[in-house]
């Protein structure tokens, strides 16, 4: 029998996080949804606000009133259930965004798409936890030493999310070239190894959630196997009834075939994985320059990026699909109905 997911004093009895999906994915409606159902919901903060009038001339604070307004829905549908924010490092104004989820309540943050070192001090005072995203050892040492020498704190989970993972990976692209999932398995135990030691010459529990190609109950179960306290799933949760994107979203991943899954290069400098479409195509070949820049991402360079990834994102989650970057998992091509996200996460648990 599956045990529950114990981060502090949080306790969910389905021992799944659903993956932080941006643009408009994963909001209210899907964190909500999950979280009703005794898995742990996860708000994306990435451009939250893309539907607020005052997005295109006040983007930061539409997005800060959305943070807060998709919060309190979450929690509408879900009063007793567990919350929580995925909100990238490489985000501008990213402590203003911690500030705001935390002044909201929110019960988690999730960080990734760079090392949040800055984190702890940010949430200093407050009850929300804190769960930073890594894909390799070198940087499991790097925040749980620099956490601990500078804030005197441990994460209160940390997520390990494998190269299979859908959107912003945290590997090189010839790293994802050829994927040896078995291989990575060892990789995956020498970090819960490390975490565990750490955790226990600290004074302290750190559970650890592995992400990436869970597409099944067998892969769903391996990462306890492995060691794994929880589990974070994204992909399956897109075809269903409560998530937040747009219908023409959800039928291009009932749609996509495996040979339809590439990995593409960021504006914001990583490698993500998505659907190949028109878009993917075109800006192979030529450069779509940003209309108006929206400030999203530190790294990004409106004067010299290959596309603006807001307006691709923000076409993809309103349904315009030959104008988007449609992110996805490996295991995409797998999905072949809608269904409710009762039914999702029962296909794991039962």
């Amino acid at each position: 029998m599956l045990k529950p997911l114990v981060i502090g004093d949080l306790v969910a009895k389905v021992p799944i996080i659903q993956g932080g999906m941006g643009v408009g994915i994963s909001l209210s409606s899907l964190a909500g949804a999950v979280a009703k159902e005794g898995g742990i919901g996860v708000i994306s903060t990435a451009q939250i606000g893309f539907l607020e009038e005052d997005f295109r001339s006040n983007t930061l604070e539409a997005n800060m009133h959305a943070i807060r307004k998709h919060i309190l829905k979450a929690r509408e549908l879900a009063p007793s259930g567990i919350l929580g924010v995925n909100i990238m490092v490489a985000t501008r104004n990213y402590a203003r965004y911690v500030k705001e989820a935390v002044d909201a309540g929110i019960d988690i943050i999730i960080s990734g798409a760079g090392l949040p070192l800055e984190l702890p001090k940010l949430v200093k005072g407050s009850k929300t936890k804190i769960i930073p995203i890594i894909s390799s050892l070198r940087a499991a040492k790097l925040i749980l030493r620099m956490w601990f020498e500078k804030d005197h704190v441990l994460p209160d989970a940390v997520i390990i999310e494998g190269p299979l993972a859908g959107g912003h990976l945290g590997f090189k692209a010839e790293e994802l070239e050829h994927i040896d999932s078995r291989e990575y398995d060892i990789e995956i135990k020498s970090m819960i190894s490390y975490i565990d030691e750490f955790a226990l010459t600290h004074g302290g529990e750190i559970p650890v959630i592995t992400a990436g190609g869970i597409d099944c109950k067998e892969t769903f179960l391996h990462q306890f196997e492995l060691g794994a306290s929880g589990v974070q799933i994204a992909t399956k949760f897109v075809t269903t009834n409560e998530c937040d994107a747009h219908e023409n979203f959800k039928n291009a991943y009932l749609k996509a075939r495996e040979e339809d899954i590439v990995i593409v290069k960021s504006p914001v400098g990583m490698p993500g994985r998505a659907i190949k479409n028109s878009f993917v195509k075109k800006v192979q070949e030529e450069r779509i320059p940003p209309v108006k820049c929206s400030g999203c991402i530190i790294s990004c360079k409106p004067e010299n990026t290959q596309y603006c990834i807001t307006d691709a994102l923000i076409n993809a989650a309103t349904g315009d699909m030959d104008n988007a970057l449609i992110f996805c998992g490996a295991k995409t091509y797998l999905e072949n109905e809608i269904r409710s996200v009762k039914e999702v996460i029962e296909e794991f648990i039962l």
